[in-house]
C-alpha cells in the first residue's frame, strides 16, 4: 500500500487543498466524510459491517499478525491523512471505526469540529451525545441480552473513553497530534492482546496506563510490545511523529509479506469464485441430464403407444377390407336376384366406408394428410392440446403403476414359481373351463400394454362429439307476480317425461318436457303445482313410484308428495335446522336421505314418519347422494370442505374421506359406482376414485375441473353418461366430460327480467340449478332470476 489511497477508498479521505479551518470547509468535511446528512455508520450496518470494537472483543478472536498489522496500517493512514491537513482526530477509538467483511476499515464517528484548537491545528472533538453510541447499542442488543454478553457494550463504551485518553489530556492540556499517536498505541495493544473476560480487560487496560504490559505479549510479540511502549510514552515530545511511524521498520518490513498474503487471498477468492461457477454449471448439467433421461423415457413410452395404436388400426383395416369384400358380394347377390344382407349389417358397412378410405395414390394421401393436419390445427383438439397431453400422461402413469402393482402381486402369489408352472396351470384351467373361447387376436395380445387406450379414446371421442349447447325451449312461467322466482332445485322423473322446479317461491311446479319443447307458447303453465309453507331447497323424484316426489325446506322439514293427486303424503320433522339436500335411492326406492345445517344426515323410510338412522358430523351438511346401484352406501358434502363416503351398515365411521376442496362442498354426484364428482365454492369440481382411498383418506382427485366461476352461491350439479353439467356465477352453463379437466362447451343465459321479459344489465344473476334429462344429451337449467331453459348438446 502506497500512501493512503487504498485505505481511504472506504475510510476518511482528507482534502489536500490546505489546512482545514474555514466554516465552509468544515461543513464540507462533515457532510462528505463524517456522514452527518448520510450517516455512514447506518449505511455500514445495512451492508453487514461490524464495529471495530465488536471485532476486537470477539471471544473466539485469535491474533493473526498480518491481519492485525493490516488493520493498524489502515487506521494509521487515516490519522496521517487528517494530520497532513492540520487536523487532530481525537476519536481514534475502536468504536469509531467499522470493519467490513474484507477487513477494510472506515472511520464513521459523527463528530462536530471545534475552532478552539491547539498549536498543531484544529481538533476533531467527539459529540458527547451523538447518535453513534445509541445506534451501536441497539445493534448489540439485537445479538442477545446484555447479561449474556462477555463484553456488555454500554460498559465498554464508557470505559473506552478513559482508556484512550492521553496523560496530558488527563491533566487538562488540549488534544494534539501526539495525543492521537498515544491512542494509536492503545489500539495497537488491543489488536495484539485479546483478553477473555470483562474483569481481566479492565485490569489489563488500567495497567496499560502505567505502561505495564502483560507477560504474554512480551513473550509472544516482543517487537510489537516494544513499538507499543514507544507510542505510549508519557511525554508527548518523546512519541514518534506520524512520518516517523510510517517510516519505521515495524511498519515497512511486513509490507512485502502482507502484499504477498493479500495476493494469495485474492487468488484464493478467485479460485473459490471459479469453484462456485463450476458447481453451478454442474448442477445445471445434472438437472438437464435428468430431464433428458425423463424425455427419453417419455419418447420411448410414446413410441410404444404409437406401435400399439398402429397395430389396432391395422386390425380394424383388415376387418374393414373384409366388409368391403362382403359389400361386393352383396352387390353381386342383388344383381343375381339373391337375398340381400340385413339392414343392420348394411349400416355397419356404411360406417366403415366412412371411416376407411379407398386405396389412393401417394399424391392423394399427401393431400389428405395435409388436410387432416389443417383440420387438427383448427379443431378443439389442438386448442386444448396441452391439457389433453397432461391427461394422457396422467392416464399412462396410473396404468403403469397398476401394471407394476399387478406384477408385484403375481410374484408373491402362491401359484407363481420359478419355473412358471403356476401360470401354466392357470392357463390350462382357463382353456379347459372355456374350450370354445376363440384364440386371442392382436387386440387382446396387447391389452395388458394398451389397457389405457380404450378409456382414453372413449373420453376423447366423447369430448369431441359435441361442441355447443342449443336452446330447445324457453320456459316462461305464469307466476310473474311473485317477487322472487329463484329456482333452487330441478329434477326429472324416472322416464324423463316431467320435470319439477322448486325454490324460494314455496312452490313445486311440475312441467311436461315435450309439451314445452313442441309448443312455442308465450307462457307455460305447470301440469301440477304443490304449495309448501316454507322456501324449498331440494326436490327428488322416486325412481320406482312415478308420481311420488320428495322435497325439503328451509324449516328443516322433509315432505313426500303424491303428484297425481296433488297431495302431501308424509312429513318428517326431526331436523332442527334447514335441510339443504335430499335423495331417494334408486336401488331401494323406500330409502331417503337428507342433509341439514344441524350437522346430521338422516335416513328415512318413505313409509314411516320417524328416521331409521342418523349420521352426525361436526359441520353443516350441504348435499347427499346415493349411488345408483346400491342402497347400502351414501356420500355427502360438508361445510368443513370435505366429502364423506359411508357404508350405511357401519354409520359410525366413514369408509372414505375426500380432502382437497378449500371451501364448502355444495354438491356431490356419482358418475358411476366407483367415481364421484364434488362441487365447491372454491371454484372447482373434483373427480374422485373411491377405490383409491388409502387408510380411509383420499387427498388426490383424478381431475380438478376449472373454467366456471363459483365462489359464493350454490350453482347446481348434474351427471349423465360421463358428462358433468354445472352452473356458473357468470350466468352460464358449463359442461365437462369426466375424462378431461377443461369444459366441453358452455352457454350464456341472457339477463332477462322475468316480469317484463326485457334484457337487463344485472351481473348478480347466476345459474342456480341444473339437471340432465336421464342419460340423454338434453338438460334443463334455471338461473337466480327464475329463467328456465331446455338445452341440448349438438355438434
Amino acid at each position: 500500500m502506497e500512501g493512503s489511497s487504498n485505505s481511504s477508498s472506504r475510510g476518511l479521505f482528507f482534502n489536500t487543498s490546505g489546512v482545514f479551518g474555514s466554516s465552509s470547509t468544515r461543513k464540507s468535511f462533515e457532510e462528505d466524510y463524517l456522514g452527518i446528512d448520510d450517516d455512514p455508520f447506518v449505511r455500514s450496518l445495512e451492508w453487514g459491517d461490524v464495529s471495530l470494537r465488536q471485532w476486537l472483543d470477539r471471544p473466539e478472536r485469535s491474533v493473526d499478525v498480518f491481519e492485525c498489522l493490516h488493520v493498524f496500517r489502515q487506521i494509521v493512514e487515516i490519522v496521517n491523512a487528517a494530520h497532513s491537513q492540520g487536523i487532530v482526530v481525537h476519536n481514534v477509538r475502536p468504536s469509531c471505526f467499522v470493519m467490513s467483511s474484507f477487513n477494510h476499515v472506515s472511520f464513521i464517528e459523527s463528530a462536530s469540529c471545534s475552532d478552539s484548537g491547539s498549536e498543531d491545528g484544529p481538533v476533531i472533538q467527539k459529540e458527547e451525545k451523538g447518535s453513534y453510541n445509541k445506534i451501536l447499542e441497539r445493534q448489540i442488543e439485537k445479538l442477545g441480552e446484555e447479561k449474556k454478553q462477555r463484553f456488555p457494550m454500554k460498559h465498554v463504551l464508557a470505559m473506552e473513553t478513559s482508556w484512550y485518553t492521553s496523560p496530558e489530556e488527563e491533566f487538562g492540556s488540549p488534544s494534539t497530534c501526539a495525543s492521537d499517536v498515544y491512542r494509536l498505541g492503545v489500539l495497537l495493544f488491543e489488536l495484539f492482546c485479546p483478553v477473555p473476560s470483562r474483569e481481566e480487560k479492565s485490569r489489563t487496560m488500567s495497567s496499560l496506563r502505567h505502561r505495564v504490559l502483560p507477560p504474554q505479549i512480551l513473550l509472544k510479540c516482543p517487537k510489537e510490545a516494544s513499538f507499543c511502549l514507544w507510542l505510549l510514552h508519557p511525554e508527548p515530545t518523546c512519541r514518534p511523529s506520524m512520518s516517523d511511524l510510517l517510516e519505521s521498520e515495524f511498519m515497512t518490513e511486513p509490507r512485502d509479506s502482507l502484499e504477498e498474503r493479500e495476493a494469495a487471498i485474492e487468488l484464493r477468492d478467485k479460485i473459490e469464485e471459479q469453484e462456485s461457477l463450476l458447481e453451478f454449471l454442474l448442477m445445471i448439467q445434472q438437472r438437464k441430464q435428468e430431464s433428458a433421461y425423463r424425455l427419453r423415457d417419455t419418447v420411448s413410452l410414446l413410441s410404444s403407444d404409437i406401435e400399439q395404436v398402429s397395430k389396432r388400426q391395422s386390425v380394424l383395416k383388415k376387418k374393414g377390407s373384409s366388409f368391403s369384400d362382403l359389400s361386393k358380394d352383396d352387390h353381386h347377390q342383388s344383381a343375381t336376384g339373391q337375398q340381400p344382407l340385413p339392414t343392420t349389417l348394411l349400416a355397419s358397412r356404411k360406417r366403415f366406408r366412412q371411416v376407411i378410405p379407398p386405396e389412393e395414390t401417394d399424391v392423394e394421401a399427401d393431400e389428405e394428410s395435409q388436410g387432416r393436419s389443417t383440420f387438427l390445427e383448427s379443431s378443439r383438439l389442438m386448442r386444448n392440446f396441452k391439457k389433453l397431453e397432461t391427461v394422457y400422461f396422467l392416464t399412462r402413469r396410473r396404468q403403469l403403476k397398476a401394471a407394476a402393482l399387478g406384477k408385484s402381486l403375481a410374484r408373491h402369489s402362491p401359484l407363481s414359481s420359478e419355473n412358471g408352472r403356476g401360470s401354466m396351470i392357470v392357463s390350462e384351467k382357463s382353456s379347459v373351463s372355456n374350450p370354445a373361447a376363440p384364440p386371442k387376436d392382436l387386440h387382446s395380445n396387447d391389452s395388458r400394454q394398451g389397457g389405457w387406450i380404450d378409456p382414453f379414446l372413449e373420453g376423447l371421442c366423447r369430448y369431441l362429439s359435441f361442441s355447443k349447447l342449443r336452446v330447445k325451449a324457453d320456459l316462461k312461467q305464469g307466476d310473474l307476480l311473485n317477487s322472487s322466482n329463484l329456482v333452487c332445485s330441478l329434477a326429472f322423473d324416472r322416464d324423463g317425461e316431467f320435470f319439477a322446479t322448486a325454490g324460494v317461491n314455496k312452490k313445486i311446479k311440475i312441467f311436461e318436457c315435450n309439451s314445452i319443447v313442441n309448443n312455442h307458447r308465450d307462457i307455460h303453465y305447470p301440469v301440477a303445482e304443490l304449495a309448501s309453507r316454507s322456501k324449498l331447497s331440494s326436490v327428488c323424484w322416486n325412481s320406482y313410484i312415478k308420481s311420488q316426489i320428495a322435497s325439503s325446506n328451509f324449516e328443516g322439514v322433509v315432505q313426500i308428495w303424491d303428484v297425481a293427486r296433488s297431495q302431501l303424503v308424509t312429513e318428517m320433522k326431526e331436523h332442527k335446522k334447514r335441510v339443504w339436500s335430499i335423495d331417494i335411492s334408486s336401488a331401494d326406492p323406500t330409502l331417503l336421505a337428507s342433509g341439514s345445517d344441524d350437522g346430521t344426515v338422516k335416513l328415512w323410510s318413505i313409509n314411516q314418519g320417524a328416521s331409521i338412522g342418523t349420521i352426525k358430523t361436526k359441520a353443516n351438511v350441504c348435499c347427499v347422494q346415493f349411488p345408483s346401484d346400491s342402497g347400502r352406501s351414501l356420500a355427502f358434502g360438508s361445510a368443513d370442505h370435505k366429502v364423506y363416503y359411508y357404508d350405511l351398515r357401519n354409520p359410525k365411521i366413514p369408509l372414505s374421506t375426500m380432502i382437497g376442496h378449500s371451501k364448502t362442498v355444495s354438491y356431490v354426484k356419482f358418475v358411476d359406482s366407483s367415481t364421484l364428482v364434488s362441487s365447491s365454492t372454491d371454484n372447482t369440481l373434483k373427480l374422485w376414485d373411491l377405490s383409491m382411498s388409502a387408510s380411509g383418506v383420499n387427498e388426490t382427485p383424478l381431475h380438478s375441473f376449472a373454467g366456471h366461476t363459483n365462489l359464493k352461491n350454490f350453482v347446481g350439479l348434474s351427471v349423465s353418461d360421463g358428462y358433468i353439467a354445472t352452473g356458473s356465477e357468470t350466468n352460464e352453463v358449463f359442461v365437462y366430460h369426466k375424462a378431461f379437466p377443461m369444459p366441453v362447451m358452455s352457454y350464456m343465459f341472457s339477463n332477462t327480467d322475468s316480469t317484463s321479459g326485457h334484457e337487463v344489465d344485472d351481473a348478480s344473476q347466476f345459474i342456480s340449478s341444473i339437471c340432465w334429462r336421464g342419460q340423454s344429451s338434453t338438460l334443463v337449467a334455471a338461473n337466480s332470476n327464475g329463467n328456465i331453459k331446455i338445452l341440448e348438446m349438438v355438434t
